[in-house]
């Protein structure tokens, strides 16, 4: 019987970047379906992005078994060793055997077009982050769709890839998942021990810390008068005439709200404003008018009047924002209870849960339901 010797197999920094990418990526898709915790979802896909370029570097410069080449398996490979598993010969691999190999560059591969389209509908859809302003909404819409698509690939992946941990490590008598916190194996004949590189380890815990930290500070510092709001829309043009006419009875809400024929027929029917006359003269009402127009949804200068935009069809003129049926869907999970609360009262009181509701901009993070 050939002895056998506990050996160090995992280096620290490859460990270390095991465990927070499954974190980074546990909490991006716990936060991907809503829009309150962007600033969660965006923060964890950054640190995700970081830590799949530090491991392709690792590939190339890290130790032994971190190494791209050590687990470089051709298809012949791969298919003799899925043969082999029913049976009883199954090879042992001191690092990665060919399956988890495979799985590996897939998960790397499916990982970067993941962060990457998150990068590119970050900067079209939220007009956020490094392409802030070099993509449009309509330009990220398809990678939006790409995102999504391969976020649930990279789910049924790592489900498969964690059975196989599971399979291998019964055929092998051995833990596979505590080998990736100890970094230790139990392997038969000469194995040279690989070194720990701990200060590569430190660094890199370091910066995702101060990483998370720095992103997250403001929240500390927020006050109800100067809640937190991690992302600020762009300055839309404001009219100080339709603050005071418009505001004078509710919320002066932005023409990016609704499109321009909906203004238009809006301010024909003066006379019958929602059961109100507005008695505007001529030069109040041409001015108004001009400005709603000028600013409408159609203009897509912020994510909402895109949506909006996108939602309405051709033909439809909605006098009321709550009778689109985007804003419907965005509101769907609010219950009655909610909706009567004495801070909220109606579904034109957007101030009640969104902080930049007077400037228009209506940004995914900057909203808190009082009921929470």
């Amino acid at each position: 019987m050939i002895a056998r010797k506990k050996v160090r197999v995992w280096d620290l920094p490859t460990r270390l970047f095991h465990w927070l990418l499954v974190l980074a990526f546990v909490l991006a898709w716990a936060t991907h379906d809503d829009s309150r915790h962007l600033d969660i979802h965006i923060i964890s896909g950054y640190t995700f992005f970081a830590l799949l370029m530090f491991r392709l570097v690792w590939g190339v410069v890290g130790s032994h078994y971190a190494r791209f080449s050590e687990f470089s398996y051709t298809p012949k490979e791969l298919f003799s060793y899925l043969r082999s598993l029913p049976g009883n010969g199954v090879k042992h691999y001191v690092g990665h055997n060919p399956a988890g190999a495979w799985a590996i560059f897939v998960l790397l591969t499916l990982g970067l077009l993941l962060a990457i389209s998150g990068v590119i509908v970050l900067g079209g859809e939220e007009q956020q982050g490094i392409l802030a302003g070099y993509i449009s909404f309509d330009q990220s819409a398809p990678f939006s769709m790409l995102h999504e698509t391969v976020a649930w690939a990279m789910v049924v992946l790592i489900v498969i890839h964690i059975c196989g941990v599971i399979v291998e490590s019964v055929l092998h008598r051995e833990n596979l998942v505590g080998a990736m916190f100890r970094g230790t194996k139990w392997v038969a004949g000469s194995s040279a021990q690989i070194p720990a590189h701990q200060l590569v380890a430190s660094v890199i815990l370091i910066s995702v810390i101060a990483w998370g930290g720095l992103s997250l500070n403001t929240y500390l510092a927020a006050t109800d008068e100067h809640p937190y709001q991690p992302f600020k829309g762009p300055a839309l043009a404001m009219n100080e005439l339709w603050n005071e006419e418009c505001g004078a009875c509710h919320l002066a809400f932005h023409p990016s709200l609704l499109p321009a024929r909906s203004w238009q027929y809006l301010f024909e029917q003066q006379d019958n404003h929602f059961q109100e006359e507005l008695m505007l003269d001529d030069e109040t009402l041409n001015e108004l008018l001009q400005y709603a127009l000028n600013n409408s949804a159609e203009q897509k200068k912020t994510e909402a009047a895109w949506k909006i935009n996108r939602a309405i069809g051709r033909d439809e003129r909605p006098l009321q924002i709550t009778a689109v049926s985007y804003w419907k869907d965005k509101h769907s999970a609010i219950s009655d209870i909610t909706w009567q609360q004495e801070a909220v009262q109606s579904k034109a009181n957007c101030g009640a849960c969104h902080y930049d509701a007077e400037q228009g901009t209506f940004q995914d993070a900057a909203m808190r339901i009082p009921s929470e």
